[in-house]
């Protein structure tokens, strides 16, 4: 029994995605619990955007859609992720190059959740008011918000190609 070439890129490229996201999210746990670096609220949202596109990436590399029309599901689904995903690693970059004190991401997301509704949460975290704008890790002299928004990127366009192409 062969598999169709295309089929087995497809399934190739989104595992690769997958990976790429469960690596990325176990670095940054990793970081939290080996350095004691503590997400902020916006280091949440994230890495549930990372966690969002890695799904998308693991079910689409098991099912290995034949159709050209469910490997473009996938990958608008795929899209969607990232695109959550880069607007809040921008927003994050913003807060980061804002002066000293003028932009933060306020309470605890556990406080905010307890005290709450899901929508304020999301304003309050989105309009960034607590620890977002510290700078605790660098790599390359790009603090992990940049690295965030930088895969987020990559994996969109690893996304894209893989679901968009003929064939």
């Amino acid at each position: 029994m062969t598999t169709h070439p295309k089929r087995g890129s497809f399934r190739l490229q989104f595992f690769l995605g997958f990976l790429a996201c469960a690596g990325l999210l176990a670095y940054a746990i990793y970081l939290q619990l080996h350095d004691g670096l503590e997400p902020c609220n916006l280091c949440i949202f994230q890495r549930f955007a990372f966690a969002a596109l890695g799904i998308v990436f693991l079910l689409g590399a098991l099912h290995g859609p034949r159709s050209r029309g469910a490997r473009v599901g996938y990958g608008i689904g795929a899209l969607i992720a990232a695109i959550a995903g880069i607007a809040i690693a921008g927003r994050h970059v913003w807060v980061q190059m804002q002066p000293p004190g003028f932009a933060s991401c306020g309470a605890p997301l556990s406080f905010m959740r307890e005290t709450m509704s899901t929508w304020d949460v999301v304003r309050k975290v989105m309009t960034a008011t607590g620890n977002c704008g510290d700078i605790d890790w660098t790599f390359l002299g790009l603090s992990m918000p940049w690295w965030s928004l930088i895969w987020f990127v990559l994996l969109a366009l690893w996304a894209g190609v893989a679901a968009f192409r003929r064939g």
